[in-house]
């Protein structure tokens, strides 16, 4: 679907499901992002999700595949996202902890916020960010995003503080 020069970005698919959970079912992985990690019942139904948002958007989170060895290292796309009785474009993205710190990040979003002015003609992209997770943070800022609003959010009965980057296309 997408490429850049190390990675390949498409749908996720039913065999992908293992290399999901490495990164769903890792605690320090969804801790940065949700608190707590899933169990497997929780990753098919993420998996499942994202399958039926292919279905009815053309858009989800999407695997993000190392060209160099095929592996899925994570996950990167758009979804429709609700913040303050709005539903947005969202930028969001996973990857496994062997994968952080490496640029792959930055790049997956990157294409994705290409891929929604060019192909989904959107004028403004989204990225909701934990406010104590400083990497997404910094992924965000190289992606040209800025802080235009924060909000406790109440995910598996927690409240937890969230940034909203956003930016603007400009062509």
């Amino acid at each position: 679907m997408i490429k850049t020069k190390r990675l390949i970005i498409r749908e996720m698919v039913q065999s992908d499901y293992d290399a999901l959970c490495g990164i769903l079912c890792d605690e320090e992985v969804m801790r940065a992002a949700y608190e707590s990690a899933f169990n497997l019942e929780e990753a098919q139904n993420w998996l499942n999700r994202h399958l039926k948002r292919y279905e009815e958007y053309g858009f989800g989170l999407w695997a993000v595949v190392l060209k160099e060895t095929n592996e899925m290292i994570g996950q990167c796309g758009l979804t429709m996202q609700g913040w303050r009785e709005k539903e947005i474009l969202e930028i969001g993205f996973l990857f496994q902890k062997a994968y952080w710190h490496k640029g792959y990040a930055t790049e997956a979003a990157i294409a994705c916020k290409e891929y929604a002015f060019s192909v989904l003609n959107a004028n403004r992209v989204y990225s909701i960010i934990r406010d104590t997770n400083i990497a997404s943070q910094k992924v965000a800022v190289r992606n040209g995003m800025n802080i235009i609003d924060k909000d406790t959010k109440n995910f598996r009965n927690i409240d937890m503080e969230f940034f909203l980057y956003s930016v603007e296309r400009t062509k």
